[in-house]
């Protein structure tokens, strides 16, 4: 089991601002309980709602929760969210960067091209239907397993019939900011997860510098191990040290 700090008030909590991105295919309301959890501990805690259709409009709809933030900000990017917290947190204000089984592209990466790498043996990717209309989807079919295999079934159900659809533009965009190469990164790798393969986690957590932490955990874990998730996120914000420009 991964070591985190406890479920009491982290030292400074509240001089952190926490803005939660979610990934491709599902929306905010994933991180119900972890905003839960984080509340009590005392952060403002900001989940954003972007439409995955293009990077720079998702990324305006997490500069816009960045500026509306009370406190300096701990960004925490789930899947592709991991994207657009890596360009959206050149914003000053931004002092960390905590991501969940998440895509850490550089500069003039796109998660396509992330996605593109081998997978290790045991391993799968998500089992994506062709594009629609320039449009991605999970296999409904599959969605539950795949995505979330330690969710209830009835959730990850509905889940896989209410999905987000993911634009292509999204999906090729590649970035112009690497947030990670001036900031703190914190990243906590998702073993069980059938999206992204951990091994490919692994190698991105690597080479952004981050603090790495694994739980066993499909990919959704925000949903499936909601307090280990909140205290990972607990202790990268007692981790992040607040610099005079994060107003």
């Amino acid at each position: 089991m991964p070591h985190f700090v406890s479920g009491a008030r982290a030292a400074g909590a509240p001089s952190l601002s926490i803005v939660l991105v979610h990934g491709a295919f599902v929306d905010g309301s994933g991180w119900q309980q972890v905003h839960g959890e984080l509340a009590g501990f005392g952060f403002e805690v900001l989940v954003a709602q972007h439409p995955t259709i293009s990077l720079g409009e998702d990324v305006a709809a997490v500069e816009h929760l960045i500026a509306t933030a009370r406190h300096p900000v701990l960004l925490v990017g789930h899947s592709y969210g991991g994207a657009v917290i890596t360009q959206a947190g050149a914003n000053p204000k931004v002092q960390a960067l905590a991501y969940i089984a998440a895509f850490v592209p550089d500069v003039g990466e796109s998660v396509a091209a992330l996605n593109e790498a081998a997978e290790e043996p045991g391993e799968t990717k998500a089992p994506l239907l062709p594009p629609q209309d320039g449009y991605l989807i999970v296999d409904p079919a599959r969605f539950p397993q795949a995505f979330a295999a330690d969710v209830s079934p009835a959730i990850t159900r509905f889940m896989a019939a209410a999905q987000l659809p993911w634009g292509l533009s999204a999906v090729v965009a590649t970035l112009t900011h690497a947030a990670w190469r001036s900031k703190p990164s914190f990243y906590l790798v998702a073993s069980a997860d059938r999206m992204v393969p951990p091994s490919a986690q692994r190698r991105m957590a690597r080479r952004a510098g981050a603090s790495i932490t694994e739980i066993d955990s499909s990919h959704a874990a925000m949903m499936s191990h909601p307090q280990e998730v909140a205290a990972f996120l607990t202790a990268a914000a007692s981790a992040t040290p607040i610099r005079g420009d994060g107003q």
